[in-house]
């Protein structure tokens, strides 16, 4: 079957070009060939495979290209990239690969096409398209990726169990690709990944990472972490979310599962948001339910302070996967701490005062809490799911009335502390605080508007309290 429309783009007559005159066989072969098979529209890297050197292609490629644009080698890998209006395109001589037990790095060896298809990791990976002027556009698929394409199958060319013990990273793979291309995992797989899941612990936590914000990243998250939690490999990697399952029972009482119900809000989240860091406040919301799970005979099961201590274990979990501890963490740090602000206001009378303090406190992201409270809707009550729902509406609505009115978003007291300073001759001292303290907390609780005037005059009546003279 021949594919020649896949290849229209003018860089795939350049490497057909710059490969005949270096005496090459060249093929297109991965992601390129299967987002086309897919129609998942423009694959922006393309990977060239080359029966020979990939490197000596990659400069022949840019030396016939207009620009002659840059050429990065990697000779540890004997690979080069160059790019090209806007696409990656990455060289590589076709090798064969064998591995260590200790690392992921295999040993390389020049090799056939057969050798360089055979190392791929899945059947849907490993389709090459022929670049010679001959065939150019013939589709070579020995392991039928094409059929598991069109039943939606997640197969390895070769034995699972030496290709996931091999390149552990790829389980994880398996599992993002099932995520974003909703395709089924092979049992022979699924058993593989779940046997080798120890095999992880070899892998960077920078390289497991980048695999996790792609499962985040898709449209439905919790195909990736119900497969993660059913291998074994969620263990390994997030304890503190698999800690959520289960559901206990003393006298009679129950609670939800938390950790399915995690998997509904990241659910959620995604059909609304596609701030990453938001569905990871998602994912990490209910954390601090494990460690504050307690039982009480008058009330039942509790989860006191859960956001407070689930905040403060964000901060572990970042560092030890080695992700940013940076301004994305606070956020979701912020977002946990906050997770149940606007349920309480939405259960109960919506008062200004509330708003005010939750508009202060969230800042700039109070929308983005918003979203999140309400993903954390799961309930399968129509009537407690739409009154829920409404009460929201009403939450942001008064947001929407209160900040109109009173500006307490990143909230700038009307009277400086340099003013304060000047008007009662003081030194930096306790008193400065006590009196912005003052100010603030009569703003919040609506007692003066968010003015200058109303703040002056509480600042002489609060300076007076603490025995101040004024100078005015």
């Amino acid at each position: 079957m021949n594919y020649k429309q896949a290849l229209q783009h003018p860089i795939f007559e350049v490497i057909t070009t710059s490969a005949k005159e270096l005496g090459l066989d060249t093929y297109v072969i991965g992601g390129f060939v299967r987002d086309y098979m897919l129609n998942r529209g423009k694959h922006k890297d393309i990977d060239v495979v080359a029966i020979g050197s990939g490197i000596a292609l990659a400069k022949q490629v840019s030396k016939n290209l207009p620009n002659q644009p840059k050429v990065q080698v990697f000779k540890t890998y004997g690979t080069a990239m160059l790019v090209y209006e806007g696409m990656d395109i990455e060289f590589v001589g076709a090798r064969k690969e064998s591995y260590t037990e200790n690392s992921r790095n295999p040993i390389v060896e020049n090799g056939t096409l057969q050798d360089d298809q055979n190392r791929r990791d899945f059947t849907i990976n490993a389709m090459a398209l022929n670049l010679s002027e001959v065939h150019f556009g013939e589709l070579l698929d020995p392991f039928n990726g094409v059929q598991d394409l069109k039943d939606k199958i997640i197969r390895t060319p070769l034995d699972p169990a030496i290709t996931y013990s091999d390149d552990p990273l790829r389980m994880m793979r398996a599992i993002r690709f099932a995520t974003q291309l909703n395709f089924t995992i092979e049992a022979k797989s699924l058993e593989a990944i779940s046997e080798h899941n120890h095999r992880i612990n070899i892998i960077t936590k920078e390289r497991i990472v980048v695999e996790l914000n792609k499962i985040l990243e898709s449209d439905k998250p919790s195909i990736g972490f119900l497969h993660l939690e059913k291998t074994g490999l969620l263990k390994s990697i997030m304890p503190e979310l698999t800690a959520l399952k289960g559901i206990d029972e003393v006298e009679g009482q129950t609670h939800k599962d938390n950790f399915y119900h995690t998997l509904e809000v990241v659910d959620n989240i995604a059909k609304t948001t596609d701030n990453l860091w938001l569905r990871w406040a998602a994912l990490l919301h209910d954390i601090g339910k494990a460690p504050t799970k307690k039982f009480s005979k008058k009330i039942g099961w509790t989860f006191h302070a859960h956001e407070f201590e689930g905040a403060k274990m964000v901060y572990h979990l970042f560092k030890r996967l080695k992700m940013p501890l940076n301004d994305k963490m606070k956020f979701v740090q912020k977002m946990v701490f906050m997770s149940s602000r606007p349920i309480v206001l939405a259960q109960d009378i919506v008062t200004d005062s509330a708003v005010r303090r939750l508009v202060f406190d969230a800042g700039d992201y109070v929308e983005d809490l918003m979203t999140l409270c309400e993903a954390d809707i799961t309930t399968k009550n129509p009537k407690k799911f739409n009154k829920y729902h409404n009460n929201f509406k009403i939450v942001r609505q008064k947001i929407e009335e209160v900040e109109a009115r009173d500006h307490v978003r990143n909230f700038q007291p009307p009277i400086s502390g340099e003013e304060i300073m000047k008007t009662f001759n003081l030194k930096p001292s306790r008193e400065i605080g006590q009196i912005k303290e003052v100010i603030k907390e009569a703003i919040l609780e609506g007692e003066i508007p968010n003015d200058y005037n109303a703040a002056f005059e509480l600042m002489l009546k609060a300076g007076e309290k603490l025995g101040l003279k004024a100078n005015i």
